[in-house]
C-alpha cells in the first residue's frame, strides 16, 4: 500500500518542480473529487509553501456522465461565463494552475459523439484568453495523475478496484520518479538530459523529419526559425516550472502545410471520455485528406471537424522507446502517460513558443511562419521499436535521427 509520505513526497514535488509556486502566488487545483485526501495533502503544502489560496475545481466523473445522459444540446454548447472568469482572474493575477487528471477512459463511450464535440467546442471557444496564458508560458502550469477506481481496472482489468488501485500507484511513483530518495533533485538531473538533448536538435536545425513505420510514412516540414523544447520551461517572469509530469519528450512543431503521406495510431487515443483506436491520417499540405479508425471513428470525425486548423498539426514529439513510461510495459489510456512512451504528433494548435519570437506575435504572423492554429490540441501516440525517423538538413542531405525507435543521435552531449 502506498504510504502516506509517499504521497507527501507527491504532492511536494508537484509544487516544487510541478508549478514551481512562488510566495503569496495563488494556485488553482483541477482535481478528481475521488482523489480528494491527496488534494487535500496539495493544498496544505501550498499553504505551508506560502500560497496566498488555494482555490480547488472538483471533477467527479458520475456528475459528468449525469449532465451528458440527461442536458439539452444547448446546455451542452454553452460554458459558463463565471468559470471563464475564474481562470481569466487566476491567470491575471499570476496565479499557477495544477491539473490532476486521473478521468476514467470509457466515461462516455456511450455518448453521442456529436453531443461531446459540442461540450467540447463551447469550452475551448470560451477559454480561448486563458489558453494563451498556458500556451504562451504566462503564467506556471502542470498536469499530474493520480490513480481513480475506474482508470486503475480499465489497466489492471483483473485486479479488484483497490488491487488495480495499489499497482497503479506503484506504477506511477516510480514514473514521476517519487521512489528516489529526493524526487525534485532526480528531476533536476532529467530535466539536463532533456535540456541536452532539445539542444543538439535546436543546432542541427532540420528542414525536414522523414518518419517510417509499419502503416505510416511521413514527411513532415519544420518551420524556419523552429524551436525544440522539452522537460522544464520558463515563465515570462523567469520561474522554472515543469508543464508534464511525467516527460520524456522533447517536441516541436511541424509547418502547418508542410506535412505529408500517411501515419498510423500505435497506442489508444483517448479523447473526451472515448477512445480512438487502431487509427490512421493520411496528410495533403498539411491537412488531412483522409482517415480510418477501427475503434472510434465517429468521435475521430467530431474531433477533425472542431475548425480547420484540427485537420492540421501542431505537435511533433520525440520519445525513444525504453522510457519509464514504455518499460512499464503498460497502456495507461492516458495521454499524459502513454505520449511519454512514445513519439507522438497533436492535431490542431501549436505552441508559438515552439518558434522564435512566436509568443509576441499575432494570428496573421503565426500562420505566415507556418503555425497552426485551433480550438483544440490533441496528442495521439506514433511511435514503437519499429519507428524509424531521418533528419533532412538544409544542404539537402540526410541522417539517422532515429532507429527501431530510439535515438540514433547520441543525445548525451558526451
Amino acid at each position: 500500500m502506498v504510504s502516506q509520505q509517499t504521497k507527501e513526497k507527491y504532492a511536494d514535488l508537484a509544487l516544487r518542480t510541478g508549478v514551481n509556486l512562488q510566495k503569496n502566488q495563488a494556485l488553482m487545483i483541477n482535481a478528481p473529487i475521488e482523489g480528494a485526501e491527496f488534494t487535500k495533502i496539495v493544498a496544505r503544502k501550498a499553504y505551508e509553501l506560502g500560497a496566498k489560496d488555494v482555490h480547488i475545481n472538483w471533477v467527479d466523473d458520475e456528475l459528468t456522465l449525469l449532465k451528458y445522459e440527461n442536458a439539452s444540446d444547448e446546455v451542452l454548447a454553452t460554458y459558463p461565463d463565471w468559470k471563464v472568469q475564474l481562470h481569466d482572474s487566476f491567470a491575471e493575477d499570476g496565479g499557477a494552475v495544477l491539473n490532476i487528471r486521473s478521468t476514467n477512459p470509457d466515461l462516455l463511450k456511450d455518448i453521442d459523439p456529436s453531443r461531446v464535440a459540442k461540450a467540447n467546442k463551447a469550452a475551448a471557444q470560451a477559454m480561448t484568453n486563458f489558453r494563451k496564458y498556458t500556451m504562451n508560458d504566462k503564467i506556471a502550469w502542470s498536469i499530474i495523475s493520480i490513480p481513480t477506481g475506474d482508470w486503475a481496472q480499465k489497466i489492471f482489468p483483473d485486479k479488484s478496484k483497490e488491487e488495480a488501485i495499489e499497482n497503479l500507484w506503484d506504477a506511477i511513483v516510480k514514473i514521476v520518479r517519487v521512489d528516489q530518495e529526493d524526487p525534485n533533485a532526480a528531476w533536476d538531473a532529467h530535466n539536463e538530459t532533456l535540456k541536452t538533448a532539445r539542444e543538439i536538435l535546436n543546432v542541427k536545425n532540420y528542414k525536414k523529419l522523414i518518419f517510417k513505420a509499419p502503416g505510416t510514412n511521413l514527411e513532415m516540414e519544420l518551420p524556419e526559425g523552429h524551436i525544440w523544447k522539452g522537460g522544464s520551461a520558463q515563465t515570462e517572469g523567469d520561474v522554472t516550472f515543469n508543464p508534464n509530469m511525467p516527460t520524456e519528450e522533447v517536441f516541436s512543431m511541424p509547418h502547418k502545410y508542410g506535412v505529408n503521406g500517411t501515419v498510423s495510431s500505435t497506442k489508444p487515443l483517448n479523447y473526451g471520455g472515448s477512445l480512438i483506436d487502431n487509427f490512421s491520417l493520411t496528410f495533403k499540405d498539411g491537412k488531412v485528406v483522409d482517415f480510418k479508425a477501427e475503434q472510434g471513428e465517429g468521435t475521430l470525425k467530431h474531433l477533425l471537424d472542431t475548425d480547420e486548423g484540427a485537420t492540421r498539426l501542431g505537435e511533433v514529439a520525440l520519445v525513444p522507446h525504453e522510457s519509464p513510461v514504455s518499460q512499464s510495459g503498460l497502456i495507461f489510456y492516458n495521454t499524459l502517460f502513454d505520449e511519454n512512451a512514445s513519439c507522438h504528433i497533436a492535431l490542431g494548435k501549436a505552441y508559438p513558443t515552439n518558434l522564435k519570437g512566436g509568443s509576441a506575435m499575432d494570428e496573421e504572423q503565426l500562420d505566415k511562419h507556418g503555425v497552426n492554429d485551433s480550438l483544440t490540441h490533441v496528442d495521439f501516440m506514433i511511435g514503437s521499436e519499429e519507428l524509424d525517423i531521418d533528419g533532412v538538413k538544409e544542404d539537402g542531405t540526410t541522417e539517422a535521427v532515429f532507429r527501431n525507435g530510439t535515438w540514433a543521435l547520441d543525445v548525451t552531449g558526451n
